[in-house]
């Protein structure tokens, strides 16, 4: 089963903090879609919103068009999945995975058969006799998931459940969560503060702050051609420089560039006051046609990812902007290096000042 979530005008304080802002969204049965943002910003609390566990001071959530706003969780066509897994140490994982078929009077033989069906989707097929106690941390992390798909909720909500895990096994299970959700086509709320996770995972992100919803989107247009300034400056690391509007280009201290066709008639028409320049590093290249010319630069701090050399440029022009670039891993950057660099101008993005 699965179904779409209605989330309308939802408004909620704890005592004088306005946690939720007249929140509005739609989600579509089947989609995944991940709510990111710092911490804070109301994200946990519109997915208790979703699961029941917070009642809203105001607005509705429906699901699958039913009114659930006053419904308590138990009742909800939802489960969720926490970041402790809060699996009980003394069941088997069969007797873990079967525990909310077993609460909805399930007799024994068919709920074994679902929690090891479960197990298998989960990649833990053979291990129904061991206790938690006996697995890892990813391990753990798949039982809290079969569990909450054994009842087959028309929309799982996973609270931060990466959230314990290392980098490596993090993204592993970022791999494994996207290919079981397409597996089950259950519709997934994920919860992250992660932007790497949500751009791994999500078919569209939700960008959060201070209660209210910045933007929503594709993974690549959130990254690629953001909202709003917050928005863009959440999303991975970014260079702002300021700017002001002179016909189809925009001032900035390392020269003109040219203005977003997006946002260039708009910008120039209105004669805007300061403008914000965002710039993402990858964006930034050592010079090549085609690209918007920035001029030399020295190399003030360089350090190797391996698939980049991060590198701080500062300009003679103007020795007080420092600008990030992620250049090719066959560049040999090293501290005092000169450069010429462009950047390309498809990836500049322009917001006016606020």
């Amino acid at each position: 089963m699965t179904a779409p979530v209605a989330i309308q005008g939802v408004n909620h304080r704890f005592g004088a903090h306005h946690v939720l802002k007249d929140v509005a969204l739609e989600i579509g049965a089947g989609e995944y879609v991940a709510l990111l943002g710092p911490s804070g910003c109301g994200k946990t609390t519109l997915l208790s919103v979703i699961g029941g566990f917070v009642l809203p001071d105001a607005g509705r959530i429906l699901i699958g068009g039913a009114d659930m706003t006053r419904v308590p969780p138990a009742k909800r066509p939802t489960t969720t999945v926490f970041q402790d897994y809060a699996l009980f140490p003394h069941m088997s994982l069969r007797d873990n995975v079967g525990f909310g078929l077993r609460m909805a009077g399930i007799g024994r033989a068919e709920r074994d058969g679902v929690a090891e069906t479960m197990l298998t989707l989960v990649g833990l097929s053979g291990a129904a006799e061991k206790h938690p106690e006996a697995l890892s941390g990813g391990q753990r992390q798949r039982v809290a998931l079969a569990r909450a798909l054994a009842v087959k909720p028309d929309v799982l909500l996973l609270d931060e459940p990466l959230g314990a895990l290392d980098l490596a096994l993090r993204r592993a299970m970022q791999d494994e969560l996207k290919a079981i959700q397409r597996q089950v086509g259950t519709t997934f709320v994920h919860v992250t503060h992660d932007q790497e996770e949500a751009m791994a995972i999500a078919d569209r992100i939700v960008v959060m702050n201070a209660g209210r919803i910045e933007d929503a989107g594709a993974p690549e247009r959130i990254y690629r051609q953001p909202a709003t300034l917050f928005a863009a400056s959440f999303m991975g690391e970014i260079t702002k420089l300021p700017g002001r509007a002179s016909g189809d280009r925009v001032e900035t201290p390392l020269g003109a560039l040219p203005l977003p066709l997006s946002l260039a008639p708009p910008i120039a028409a209105t004669g805007s006051g300061p403008l914000v320049v965002c710039i993402r590093p990858e964006a930034v290249r050592v010079a090549r046609a085609g690209d918007a010319l920035l001029g030399e630069a020295s190399v003030a701090d360089a350090a190797f990812f391996g698939t980049h050399w991060r590198a701080q440029l500062i300009f003679e022009a103007a020795p007080e902007t420092s600008l990030l670039a992620y250049l090719p891993p066959d560049t040999g950057v090293s501290e005092g290096q000169r450069l010429t660099v462009s950047v390309d101008p498809g990836a500049i993005t322009v917001f006016e000042e606020r």
